[in-house]
């Protein structure tokens, strides 16, 4: 089982739901400032993130860490050519 973007995200509207406490953006300032570190290449035609995720990572759910690396907002299909940023380890990502 993935960790996913919600993992450690507090509950809010009463318990019922929960929120992304920045994490996204702590992940892309870790990018940009070169905290974390990672490959830059170009999506293919026909190529969705969580294709990418899954051979990067070997697990699909992982979509959206490299949605986040690359500052792309929701989406599993970006078009072709869009530059991402997939970060080289998964540990480094999770305990930022």
């Amino acid at each position: 089982m993935a960790i996913g973007r919600y993992t450690f995200a507090g509950l809010i509207d009463g318990g019922v739901g929960k929120s992304n406490p920045r994490i996204s953006s702590k992940i892309f300032l870790g990018i940009m400032n070169g905290a974390i570190p990672f490959t830059s290449r170009k999506v293919e035609l026909g190529e969705r993130l969580d294709q990418i995720a899954a051979k990067s990572y070997g697990n699909p759910d992982y979509w959206w860490v490299i949605a986040a690396a690359s500052g792309i907002g929701w989406g599993l299909q970006v078009p072709r050519g869009t530059i991402i940023r997939i970060p080289n380890d998964l540990s480094t990502v999770l305990n930022i």
